[in-house]
């Protein structure tokens, strides 16, 4: 059973295209927030100084002892708060996934054929009893500035003095502070900064009849932009993952004080990673993780939210949207869906779509307290250059040779086999005779003279399988 939950993840202090080819391809798989242990998920709507954080808790075990302290930049009224679904946040989460796509190739003795893309122009696709006297509240140094029920939580406002009171102050109230928290409570009492402290409200969640704990959403007018992450690694068994998605009107969101690297992408890689892409999706990150010393923050999806290509989930309609907080497409028609781009493969279409002024940045970040002592600070940039974490399966043509393009097509198939093991050994590290092997089995010969030859019957039966 976990404890009180004191998450990174979730403490959000706030502040405050040129057009890219079509992908095109099959969507076949995505590599969302779920593949990875530890996971948090934290959505955050900004623009100019106002914004609002959606935080979706990951916490397993009895609600009585789930607990958030988050640190805030102001005080936080029971109207700025609001409780949301977890299906929400999972489909942002499934929207800006890294994904993997395929093609077929075509006959190379069938006669080429240019086909023009048609535009699809119109195609669219109570209160609660107060924790604690005032009295011995003062004596500590804390001050209640408000309280209230939100849904099943109940939640203080609190401001303080000094770390180790509002420390006591929380043990005293029931909240289970790890060792070592008074340092970086400190940190952010001399910052002026509030405490945002909610728990479970077992009469309410009952009530409500809600089975897991849903997403707390908060909405901030503040210069700061931010998510504080060091109350996070006080009591945190081993590294976090990290899953942030930004929503802005005007492009990218970067950190400014870590470096922001894309991950890499846009490589073949061998068939059998269809079977194994969670494997490989969480090998090729870890790899990049150990590059960069654990010390980046990394890009895995940066796109105007009015179209997506390939799709790895549907598009989010224009009131979800506004629900996560992008408040400045309240004028829109609320119900609609984000208009397709014209022009761009997509794998499902709605009609009565329109244009959203919306884009959104996927960062993913693994951090402790010792690679990443610092709060991340952030910053929104004018860059709107589509970036998506994506990795493809290029399927042969298998059939016998009838051309002499077909005999050179067949002849140069062993080396484009051999650069998609290299890019797939490179990626994750895995071992070059294993991945040589798997591909053998799914018939990916590097022998020119197995090349062209139909597969036998077992390997169609459990081509892409996995061993």
């Amino acid at each position: 059973m976990k404890h009180a939950f004191y998450t990174a993840a979730f403490l959000a202090t706030l502040i405050a295209a040129p057009q890219a080819d079509a992908f095109c391809g099959f969507y076949v798989a995505k590599a969302d927030a779920k593949l990875f242990n530890k996971a948090s998920k934290v959505v955050v709507a900004h623009d100019e100084d106002k914004t609002v954080v959606t935080m979706a808790s990951d916490y397993e075990g009895d609600p009585k002892e789930f607990a958030v302290v988050i640190p805030v930049p102001t005080i936080i009224t029971k109207e700025q708060v609001h409780i949301t679904d977890n299906a929400l946040v999972d489909h942002v989460d499934a929207y800006s996934a890294p994904r993997l796509v395929e093609y077929y190739d075509e006959d190379p003795c069938r006669p080429q054929v240019m086909y023009e893309m048609k535009a699809m122009g119109g195609m669219a696709m109570p209160q609660s009893a107060a924790m604690d006297s005032a009295s011995r509240s003062a004596a500590l140094g804390v001050k209640i500035e408000a309280q209230y029920t939100v849904g099943e939580y109940d939640i203080v406002i609190l401001s303080a003095t000094q770390s180790g009171g509002l420390e006591t102050w929380l043990k005293e109230s029931g909240y289970k502070i790890p060792d070592g928290a008074s340092a970086v409570l400190g940190s952010y009492i001399k910052q002026d900064m509030k405490f945002f402290v909610a728990k479970v409200n077992l009469k309410e969640q009952e009530k409500l009849g809600a089975s897991f704990l849903r997403p707390i959403q908060v909405a901030y007018e503040s210069p700061k932009f931010m998510l504080p992450i060091r109350l996070g690694t006080v009591n945190a068994n081993g590294p976090q993952e990290l899953f942030i998605y930004m929503l802005t009107r005007k492009g990218r969101v970067e950190t400014t004080n870590y470096r922001t690297v894309e991950i890499p992408t846009g490589m073949d890689v061998p068939l059998f990673t269809k079977s194994e892409f969670g494997d490989f999706y969480k090998a090729m990150f870890d790899t990049q993780v150990k590059k960069n010393d654990m010390r980046t923050v990394f890009v895995e999806y940066a796109w105007n939210m009015g179209w997506c290509d390939p799709c790895a989930a549907d598009p989010i309609p224009s009131d979800k949207l506004l629900e996560l907080g992008t408040f400045w497409i309240g004028e829109q028609q609320q119900g609609s869906t984000p208009m397709m781009k014209p022009g761009a493969m997509v794998r499902r279409f709605n009609p009565g779509y329109r244009p959203q002024d919306v884009f959104i940045t996927r960062l993913h970040v693994r951090y402790d307290r010792a690679h990443f002592p610092e709060d991340l600070m952030f910053e929104e940039t004018s860059n709107t250059q589509n970036f998506q974490g994506r990795y493809v399966l290029h399927h042969p043509w298998t059939g016998e040779a009838s051309c002499q393009a077909g005999n050179e097509y067949h002849a140069g198939l062993p080396a484009r086999f051999s650069k998609e093991a290299q890019n797939l050994a490179t990626l994750t590290g895995w071992d070059m005779e294993t991945i040589h092997e798997k591909m053998e089995s799914n018939g990916q010969s590097f022998n020119p003279s197995e090349i062209g030859k139909p597969l036998k019957w077992y390997q169609q039966m459990w081509q892409n399988k996995q061993q």
